[in-house]
């Protein structure tokens, strides 16, 4: 019997959060999310209008399913984020002339105007997390390789600048 009990405790320690994968990964979006905001709030924008953004700036041009695939964002949620940005000037929708099931996104001038003004986030960003200039400008460069979590070298990466950027740690402290 006392094989079980050591046993159950193993297995109670698998739910403990902090041996999850998943919190580390939670944590640091969080903390980079929360360290965009003082650099958008001059801006008008929220962290997921600014990556919404940084894509339409990047196409040109791009529909609503491509900009929601591309973000992993449902339209429940791509929707009333273009709606308001759609208000206050930034981007246009319009239907296909060819297929109106498919709405185009645009930047207008004012969003092109946003733009310029956005161009200094990056590199902010970059300094939140100890990058030089040219780490925070070239991704293949330093630590902000790393970062790119999704590009074919694994998710360990990801979990990885979470560690070097102090993420969960910085996270914590708040708490």
């Amino acid at each position: 019997m006392a094989h079980k009990a050591a046993r159950s405790t193993t297995d109670d320690d698998l739910l403990l959060l902090d041996r999850q994968l998943c919190f580390p990964l939670y944590a640091c979006s969080k903390e980079v999310v929360r360290r965009y905001a003082p650099l958008l709030e001059p801006l008008g924008l929220t962290y997921t209008q600014y990556i919404a953004l940084m894509v339409v700036w990047e196409q040109g041009a791009i529909t609503m399913h491509d900009l929601g695939k591309r973000l992993l964002l449902d339209s429940g949620t791509l929707t009333p984020l273009l709606r308001k940005l759609e208000g206050r000037g930034i981007i246009s929708r319009e239907r296909s002339c060819q297929d109106a099931r498919k709405v185009y996104v645009r930047a207008t001038d004012r969003g092109m105007e946003l733009r310029e003004q956005a161009r200094s986030v990056p590199r902010a960003m970059g300094q939140c997390f100890g990058l030089t200039h040219e780490e925070a400008d070239d991704p293949e460069k330093g630590h902000a390789q790393h970062a790119r979590a999704w590009d074919g070298r694994g998710l360990t990466q990801g979990v990885r600048i979470a560690g070097q950027a102090g993420c969960v740690r910085a996270t914590a402290d708040r708490a």
